[in-house]
């Protein structure tokens, strides 16, 4: 009896395999494959979200309870990976091919460039979550020395001669935009509205900033690690951390009478998720920080929730002072950016006279 053998591919009992026969196994394995892989996506999911760099903090502890109950409603196991630092460049890196799934900001002229410049998310963004898609706000306060060896108590006292202030760089960073449009709401509330004595005041104020860090932590760290600088005007969220990390019994915080209310947007971009399949995902992980949960979290690193009952228990931790909103004294964003911070624009007269 002639002996027969089974070849490991290409023939059968001795034969050529047929070419029709070799497409169709190839097709039915690479159809297990991709099953195979479909069952493993399904399983796993990986978002990156990019955002400001202050809010390390509170986005690990979001991400740990987004993604447990989202495991628990879905089954599905997602991880959330954080990119962070000055907003202005955190935008510019979006724009650039950062494959975001999300981006969260301390103000929306950043996110209206991801619309503007990139055609990245649509121009009605911020009507898709409750509050314009504002989760949470903060407000710029003072840290000072301990004991207040200055008496800074207001922003009158910034621009005294020999007063020193930290404020990170206007042009890159929403926490510099924030304090100096702070400083020019104050100086055009006490003038009754003097655009040329909220002028004055501004200019004032900056040739007293010694070092223009490109982003808030920077900020913070030139003046409590450095020692450099009399006062440090930073987000509210970030005082807390500042005095947690360095010590209470070094620094001092002073609330002035009256600051601006640093509105926080979020957003999930959507020619990314579209292409990486994690809309659902991205959606409901921004939606996840206007639950009662979210809410919770952003109150406990000192983020102002929006929901009313949260900030209602909370109300000895967020300071009562007046807060405007750069709607109500400046118009739009894009007015804002037109005047005070594109090329040419007052911030950058306000440099040129510091030397």
């Amino acid at each position: 009896m002639r002996r027969v053998t089974f070849p490991s591919s290409g023939t059968i009992l001795g034969r050529r395999r047929p070419h029709w026969l070799e497409l169709l196994l190839a097709c039915l394995l690479a159809g297990m494959a991709g099953s195979v892989a479909a069952v493993v996506a399904a399983k796993e999911a990986v978002i990156l979200h990019v955002s400001y760099d202050v809010t390390r903090e509170l986005y690990q502890d979001v991400n740990t309870a987004f993604a447990a109950d989202w495991k628990a409603r879905t089954g599905q196991t997602v991880t959330i990976r954080q990119s962070h630092g000055g907003s202005s460049k955190q935008i510019r890196s979006v724009l650039d091919g950062l494959q975001a799934d999300v981006v969260s900001m301390n103000q929306a002229l950043d996110v209206d460039q991801l619309h503007a410049r990139g055609g990245l998310i649509p121009k009605d963004w911020a009507g898709r979550l409750p509050h314009g898609s504002v989760p949470y706000t903060s407000t710029i306060l003072f840290v000072v020395r301990k004991g207040n060896p200055r008496g800074i108590q207001d922003w009158e006292d910034l621009v005294k001669p020999g007063v020193s202030v930290v404020i990170p760089n206007p042009k890159t960073s929403g926490n510099g935009r924030y304090s100096y449009l702070a400083a020019w709401g104050f100086a055009l509330r006490r003038s009754g509205g003097d655009e040329a004595v909220a002028r004055d005041f501004v200019q004032r104020l900056f040739l007293n900033v010694p070092v223009l860090d490109t982003g808030g932590r920077g900020a913070t760290t030139t003046f409590a690690q450095r020692g450099i600088g009399d006062v440090l005007l930073t987000f509210e969220n970030e005082v807390h951390l500042t005095r947690q990390e360095f010590g209470n019994d070094q620094l001092d915080v002073v609330v002035p009478s009256v600051s601006i209310l640093a509105e926080n947007p979020v957003v999930w971009v959507d020619r990314v998720v579209n292409k990486r399949r994690t809309a659902d995902i991205a959606r409901a992980y921004l939606e996840f920080l206007f639950t009662d949960a979210g809410q919770e979290l952003a109150a406990k690193h000192h983020f102002r929730p929006r929901d009313p009952a949260v900030l209602a228990r909370y109300s000895d931790r967020f300071k009562s002072l007046e807060l405007f909103t750069v709607a109500e004294v400046f118009g739009d964003w894009e007015a804002v950016q037109k005047t005070h911070f594109a090329d040419g624009g007052l911030y950058d007269q306000f440099y040129q006279k510091r030397w």
